[in-house]
């Protein structure tokens, strides 16, 4: 079970993920054996860290199968145990599409796999070299997906389960920037990274078009914190990634990795 005071050191909305990870960790100490968890993102990796640092009669243990990848499972085990790469169960799959005569954009296959009725949980990174489009999922579904993903768009594909050692290396995409602001608001963040007014940051939340963990946000006035998210529809996506302190001015410095749309 997880200590009510360990509440206090996360948001409010976290509670749900906090109680879903302690549950796990506790699992695993009690039945002691490996306890994996679905994909999570940064921000809930940072959690689960957290919750283990806690109590330390439980080992943790990341894997997404492409180098730094943002969505990864995570086993907590004891220590007696030694993890290898088949205990996080991760199915390699490969987009195979007329590179020729079409163009994939990741959010075109993002779009088709959540058509397909599956949950975001159990899909790990989409990742591209520039002409090869590749994800990671749940091993448990990789054989649905390849049944039910026909089409990206209007464009005719098919899934092909590969190893693991076939991934791509993906581009880079991320781009590292320091900002100064006067608040971690989200506002300001966003207003800051792409280069807008406060007020046109505020129609954007109040538009229903940013994202928070891939959790639909509208507060303005809701802090930033490391290792979250932000997704703005229309601009790209970046993430918190260190606190650096004040400036001369008194400004917050910070550094985000920007992926642009």
């Amino acid at each position: 079970m997880v200590k009510e005071t360990i509440y206090q050191h996360f948001r409010a909305e976290e509670s749900t993920t906090v109680t879903e990870l302690g549950t796990l960790i506790a699992q695993a100490q009690t039945e002691y054996r490996p306890i994996l968890t679905h994909f999570l993102n940064p921000r809930e990796r940072f959690i689960a860290e957290t919750l283990v640092h806690e109590d330390n009669r439980v080992k943790l243990a990341a894997e997404g199968l492409v180098p730094n990848a943002e969505r990864q499972r995570m086993l907590f085990y004891p220590d007696y145990y030694e993890p290898v790469l088949a205990d996080f169960e991760l199915a390699l799959l490969e987009v195979k599409y007329p590179i020729k005569f079409a163009t994939l954009k990741h959010s075109q296959i993002l779009g088709a796999l959540m058509n397909s009725g599956i949950k975001r949980e159990v899909i790990g990174d989409i990742v591209t070299d520039g002409s090869r489009w590749q994800l990671i999922a749940d091993q448990q579904f990789s054989r649905f997906l390849q049944t039910q993903i026909e089409n990206v768009g209007r464009i005719k594909v098919r899934l092909s389960e590969l190893e693991p050692s076939a991934v791509v290396i993906p581009l880079d995409e991320w781009q590292e920037e320091q900002v100064s602001v006067s608040s971690l608001r989200i506002d300001v963040l966003v207003a800051a990274v792409y280069h807008l007014s406060r007020n046109r940051a505020k129609e954007l939340l109040n538009n229903k078009l940013i994202h928070l963990n891939w959790m639909l946000l509208d507060k303005p006035d809701h802090e930033i914190a490391v290792y979250d998210v932000v997704s703005v529809r229309g601009f790209g996506r970046f993430k918190l990634e260190e606190i650096r302190g004040l400036s001369k001015k008194e400004k917050i410095r910070v550094v985000v990795a920007v992926l642009k749309k």
